[in-house]
């Protein structure tokens, strides 16, 4: 009885086995990376959809982590208590925004409206250097589209345009339904101080009581959490405080640029790209795209002003790049400069709007830190 069953054969062969158990370990592989991506995007969606609800109190709550030290400082320095502390930051917040305003808008206004004047002369001045100096150009446009395939193809693109535009068109009245709008977007700026207020006049450490909260989890995975959450925090606060006085620097730098080589609109456009540099490589994207065109087109100007813009963004762009980010970020995110374009853009389509792309560079810092704690801690990896 027992040699019939030691010989009987069994009902599926080793490498059999094999097989089911890998095809059985890639379905619940890939139900967990289908279930993670789908709560993905769920949360994105949902951040999306409250982003107007969220970005008011997290850029208050950047904003405390950022001014923080600023306040202990006066209440230790100065011995006051912390309402005061906070109160005398608030004033000279007030005095040097009151200051900006006085001294600095009234210009900044006056070259915007000279700026959207100056768009239709730029792009008569362009339309007039095409004709004039590349006819061959035109006359092959005019030519072509004579054709009846080019025809079909032109009227493909305008229909496609059109239709494109009437979708658009809801979404632009919902997003901009007159005062309506302006209210809502004013009472959120106007609520940000409110938040930040509260924030500050807390004494309390952030993370302080989170492994408290997390007792459910084992002692060990609470504590890769909690450390985690604390370097996501120091990332955050080293990032935007970094990137809003290099951003600040740079505004500075290239607005004196811009005004001694004899571009136009020199002090709106050097502050508007200064401020467009806290999200990453944005600023000098949009920069190019903006003053090489104006400097080439505007009425003094012509390939030597051109030349002389380009060389005013290379030098402001290599003492960013040799001498600011070294010594006021270091190397605090460790991230590979493709790596940041591609992070801007995936969160920024990811939270569906520009909160996603100001945070684009924290959140990826932070899952890098994440991966090689758990390569190093759970995979047994060096």
């Amino acid at each position: 009885m027992s040699e019939s069953s030691e010989t009987r054969p069994s009902l599926l062969t080793d490498r059999q086995r094999r097989l089911v158990g890998f095809a059985l370990g890639f379905v619940a592989l890939a139900t967990i990376a289908w279930l993670s991506a789908v709560s993905f995007i769920v949360f994105a969606r949902l951040v999306g959809f409250f982003a107007d609800v969220l970005w008011p109190i997290t850029a208050a709550g950047v904003a405390a982590l950022v001014l923080r030290p600023a306040v202990t400082l006066l209440e230790e320095r100065m011995k006051l208590t912390r309402v005061a502390s906070v109160t005398i930051l608030y004033a000279l917040v007030a005095l040097a925004g009151g200051g900006f305003l006085v001294l600095i808008i009234p210009a900044i206004i006056e070259q915007l409206l000279d700026f959207i004047a100056f768009v239709p002369v730029a792009w008569a001045s362009a339309r007039e250097f095409v004709e004039a100096n590349y006819p061959a150009w035109v006359e092959i446009a005019q030519r072509h589209a004579e054709n009846p395939t080019v025809k079909s193809l032109l009227s493909g693109i305008t229909a496609e345009a059109n239709n494109l535009l009437s979708t658009a068109i809801p979404s632009i009245r919902a997003a901009g339904a007159g005062a309506l709008g302006v209210f809502g977007f004013a009472a959120s700026l106007a609520i940000v101080p409110i938040y930040l207020f509260f924030f500050l006049l807390s004494r309390r450490d952030p993370t302080g009581s989170l492994d408290k909260q997390l007792t459910f989890l084992e002692k060990g995975i609470r504590d890769d959490v909690v450390f985690l959450v604390r370097n996501f925090i120091d990332i955050v606060v080293s990032f935007f405080r970094g990137q809003l006085l290099i951003g600040l620097i740079m505004g500075l730098l290239l607005t004196l640029g811009f005004w001694l080589v004899g571009l136009k609109f020199a002090l709106v456009l050097g502050l508007t790209l200064g401020i467009l540099n806290i999200i990453p490589y944005l600023g000098t994207i949009v920069g190019l795209s903006l003053t090489l065109p104006l400097a080439f087109f505007q009425p003094d100007g012509g390939w030597v002003l051109l030349a002389l813009t380009l060389v005013v963004f290379i030098i402001v762009q290599n003492i960013e790049g040799w001498f600011l980010t070294p010594k006021i970020m270091g190397d605090r995110t460790g991230l590979h400069p493709v790596t940041i374009i591609f992070a801007v853009f995936f969160w920024g389509t990811a939270f569906d709007g520009i909160l996603g792309m100001i945070l684009a560079i924290p959140l990826t810092a932070f899952f890098v830190t994440a991966w090689r704690l758990a390569r190093q801690k759970y995979f047994h990896t060096v």
